[in-house]
């Protein structure tokens, strides 16, 4: 498959669902498909979560706070560029696929109430998975104001903050 085409499903009747191929034929498509996490034919979103989850454990063994915020900060404004990059070449605004938006959200998450047990960051994930899934509002408003890269970054990042706020109510209850 030619990277310089959308991909279309068959007659080209409109956007499809991108398989390992596409994934594989240029790196941006590696990253923002969460490195075929976002493949999954269910719930990609919660499958490129569980990953930044992953990812996040592992990659603090190494990484201090600075670290972490220079990773994060590339993340999201590369993750612009990568995400708006591959929904073009898929010819999709907001390809279910594209999960790295969830990945670095989660990361701030995971960032932000560390140090905690397993409980806890499962109740992160849930209460994150909730507003991204569901986009009430605030999250609704960025999601169907913003378009392209920024606004697939975006409404992940308002989900996260809005995960925070509400852990932080949670504490200081």
């Amino acid at each position: 498959m030619s990277t310089d085409q959308p991909a279309t499903a068959a007659g080209g009747a409109g956007p499809r669902r991108p398989d390992a191929r596409f994934m594989l034929s240029h790196p941006a498509h590696l990253f923002s498909l969460g490195f075929g996490t976002g493949l999954s034919s269910f719930a990609p979103g919660t499958v490129g979560t569980l990953f930044g989850w992953a990812s996040y454990l592992v990659l603090n063994l190494y990484l201090t706070v600075t670290g972490w915020a220079v990773l994060i900060c590339a993340g999201v404004l590369g993750g612009i560029w990568l995400c708006g990059f591959t929904s073009r070449k898929l010819g999709d605004s907001d390809p279910g696929a594209v999960v790295w938006d969830e990945i670095v959200a989660f990361w701030i998450v995971l960032l932000l109430i560390t140090p905690t047990g397993f409980g806890a960051q499962f109740v992160a994930f849930v209460i994150f998975r909730f507003f991204d899934a569901v986009k009430p509002p605030p999250i609704r408003y960025f999601d169907r104001t913003f378009k392209g890269g920024l606004g697939i970054m975006l409404d992940d990042l308002v989900a996260a903050f809005c995960t925070l706020l509400v852990i932080a109510l949670w504490r200081s209850i």
